[in-house]
């Protein structure tokens, strides 16, 4: 049963064709998940579909009745709730049940005529009923069970929404639409806030889901371990296959080559064609054929020219340090408003130290990066970087001065001495080029937005690096480049991860966050 049609889905975003009479047919039970290259429309598809964003042509039909949610990592959230309280607002419509049935019960107490209160014990059984049938008086376990798996517990469940971090409101999103009990559920980059741990309940979770899921995701592992389905957005098109990720590379690559081939070809026939049109079309005797030529090629449904993933270059100049104390971090005290939220760290890094900091989201690995780099203070304790050390960070918050401003101006304003030319050089070194380089940073992609900022710390030498989920948002191609030029890089790095093979093959020291 299909529970999602499009059917002939064309739209432009920013003058440029992400959908030219696209076709998709999601059925009931199916896991799915949408792959593409950085800017191919993967979150635009999921806007459209979702009504966020009106389609140019074509249509989206959901089957009546279907009850689907979606997972926005850019959704507003009620900051004046609880944990707890936001999280029992899946089950809203249960808990203003209960509160009538409440209220109901306060009027019984003082109800003298008998009619009416033989009308309002029939009414409570069935209200009373209905709350059973929906294991009301159980919510709160299940509501904790799903808190624990993603490790929402150890925000303390009294803590009011506006004090966490922008990744522990996202894994509370994601908590909330889990809990909902959904038919559709729709999930962009699920995984960005969640460690190893979590990424593997999420897994399991998924798999026993009865309903239909597609996800956005650029951890190939995850989407291996979780979808049946892949889906690919290219040239305008939606392409479903249905096998596992890594099967669907080879096919891809097959389908993708066939492709190029039939552009090619067809584009040596219009070319052709076109040739003896103008040849012809001036000649009494000939212009007929002309005119017929012509009409063949009106006829004529052009391919879009095939979208090649060419490969990004990340490079990140090294000055020279070689010492044995780059960073020395003694009983560091880390956390807020003078309250610590982990045991004393201590931590001693050499200057060709590859440390990955590894341990529960939400513990303090991104805490410990801002007080490193001066952005949180240190409740007591002390850490020391050699006289020597330079300092590239990237954060894993994706913030800008403004959504408004393009990568050109972002670049002119942290490096004012560049001149036009060589900013546009280096953003295209990075994969933005073109209209990307000019395009307000709101209307990319998360993975072109995460390239601004690695191309502007490879225009500042350094001999550390303190990498936040790096990986965050890039295609595949974009990591495997941003790996080959961290394999490269001669100086230490930090880094933060929830990618382990990436972080296995990369670092040669491990510091496990622990409470």
């Amino acid at each position: 049963m299909s529970v999602l049609t499009i059917t002939n889905l064309t739209h432009i975003f920013d003058n440029k064709q992400l959908f030219l009479d696209a076709n998709l047919t999601v059925n009931n039970g199916e896991h799915i998940g949408i792959v593409g290259l950085n800017g191919a429309g993967k979150s635009t598809f999921m806007n459209i579909i979702t009504g966020k964003l009106s389609q140019d042509g074509g249509e989206i039909k959901w089957l009546n009745g279907i009850r689907w949610g979606y997972l926005d990592q850019h959704a507003t959230i009620d900051k004046t709730l609880t944990v707890i309280e936001y999280l029992k607002t899946s089950f809203q419509y249960l808990y203003d049940l209960n509160a009538s049935l409440e209220e109901l019960y306060k009027e019984m107490e003082t109800e003298l005529d008998p009619d009416k209160l033989d009308a309002l014990i029939t009414k409570t059984s069935k209200m009373q009923d209905r709350l059973q049938d929906a294991n009301f008086y159980d919510l709160e376990a299940e509501i904790k069970k799903v808190a624990t798996g993603l490790g929402i517990h150890n925000y303390g469940y009294d803590t009011p929404v506006a004090n966490l971090s922008g990744g522990q409101r996202a894994k509370l999103m994601l908590a909330k639409l889990l809990l909902q009990d959904l038919d559709v559920m729709l999930l962009d980059e699920p995984t960005n806030f969640l460690d190893l741990e979590q990424i593997d309940w999420l897994n399991k979770f998924l798999n026993s889901f009865k309903g239909t899921f597609i996800l956005i995701s650029h951890d190939t592992q995850f989407l291996n371990d979780t979808c049946k389905i892949i889906v690919n957005i290219e040239n305008a098109q939606i392409t479903k296959y249905w096998c596992s990720y890594n099967e669907y590379l080879v096919q891809h690559e097959q389908k993708a080559q066939q492709y190029a081939d039939n552009y090619e070809r067809q584009q040596r026939e219009i070319k052709k064609m076109e040739e003896y049109i103008t040849r012809n079309k001036a000649r009494a005797a000939t212009a007929g054929m002309a005119n017929s030529r012509q009409k063949m090629l009106d006829r004529i449904e052009v391919m879009q020219k095939p979208v090649y993933s060419e490969k990004p270059s990340f490079n990140f100049p090294y000055v020279s340090l070689v010492t044995r104390h780059l960073l020395e971090v003694k009983n560091l005290e880390i956390g807020y408003n003078n309250k610590a939220i982990l045991p004393p760290i201590n931590i001693s890094m050499a200057s060709d130290t590859k440390l990955w900091i590894r341990g529960t989201n939400g513990l303090g690995k991104t805490t410990l990066l801002k007080t490193l780099m001066h952005k949180l203070p240190a409740i007591s304790g002390t850490f020391d970087f050699h006289l020597c050390t330079k300092i590239n960070y990237v954060e894993q918050d994706l913030e800008f001065r403004s959504k408004l401003i393009s990568a050109t101006t972002f670049m002119n304003e942290t490096y004012p001495r560049m001149n036009a030319k060589e900013i546009r050089s280096e953003l295209a070194k990075v994969g933005l080029k073109g209209d990307l380089a000019t395009k307000p940073v709101g209307n990319l992609s998360g993975g072109e937005q995460v390239k601004i900022k690695l191309c502007s710390i490879m225009q500042k030498s350094s001999n550390l690096l303190i990498l936040d989920e790096p990986t965050n948002h890039l295609d595949v191609n974009a990591k495997d480049a941003l790996f080959e030029a961290l394999k490269d890089y001669e100086g230490a790095i930090i880094l933060v991860t929830h990618e382990p093979q990436y972080a296995q093959d990369l670092c040669n020291e491990i510091f496990d966050i622990k409470e």
